[in-house]
């Protein structure tokens, strides 16, 4: 499947599952600091219909950069339009993205819009249906792309990463190499730099795995 065809396959998945939140769910802390499983919504929608320069105009009004700028965009949309609208929004802005969801290649919409669907599910107790081949491309393009929002790859070097579930490895054998494995969810999110999993990750290098997300939160 190309990755502009999985983007779309994911996306409706994520649509399905998403239509059965409650509102307690879509009101609870998310996985991405400080924003609600609602604002997260919000921020899919954002990303793929915002026009660019209106996005300039964020990054100017709100000047601790990127982060801030994509903070109050999440959280005046969610003031807004609540998740049965926001729901309705996304399954029509995200069959042809707009503005900024034509910025960014395919593959890295598919892991932006993975890891959101996890930062939902994983703070809210839900299991992820995910298939393994979108996994694995998330998974692959955590590991190999430079991201500068998504700094997965710098988070990985060095370890012999294995999802217990779907068979997914990366990284050789060396004895240097610390091994971590889990579920291919997990390993996504961690990679992604949220903490919420590593419990869930075993291996000798979970520890040193662990110290390098602390170190880059700070």
């Amino acid at each position: 499947m190309s990755p502009r065809d999985l983007r779309r396959a994911s996306d409706q998945r994520f649509l399905s599952v998403a239509a059965s939140l409650t509102a307690a769910e879509w009101a609870a802390p998310s996985l991405c600091d400080g924003w609600t499983c609602h604002e997260v919504l919000a921020h899919l929608v954002t990303g793929c219909s915002l026009p660019l320069p209106d996005f300039g105009v964020a990054l100017a009004r709100h000047r601790g950069g990127f982060h801030a700028a994509n903070t109050w965009l999440a959280r005046e949309l969610a003031a807004r339009r609540p998740p049965a609208a926001l729901l309705s929004d996304y399954a029509e802005r995200s069959r042809n993205p707009r503005g900024l969801g034509r910025a960014f290649p395919s593959r890295l919409l598919v892991g932006d819009h993975v890891i959101h669907e996890l930062d939902i599910l994983l703070a809210i107790g839900r299991q992820p249906r995910i298939p393994a081949e979108t996994l694995h491309a998330v998974l692959r393009t955590e590991v190999t792309v430079p991201n500068p929002f998504v700094p997965a790859r710098a988070i990985a070097a060095g370890f012999r990463l294995r999802a217990t579930d779907t068979g997914w490895t990366w990284g050789d054998r060396s004895p240097a190499n610390l091994h971590v494995h889990g579920t291919a969810a997990d390993l996504a999110s961690v990679l992604a730099g949220r903490p919420r999993a590593l419990p869930r990750l075993d291996g000798s290098g979970v520890p040193q795995l662990a110290a390098r997300l602390t170190a880059r939160g700070r």
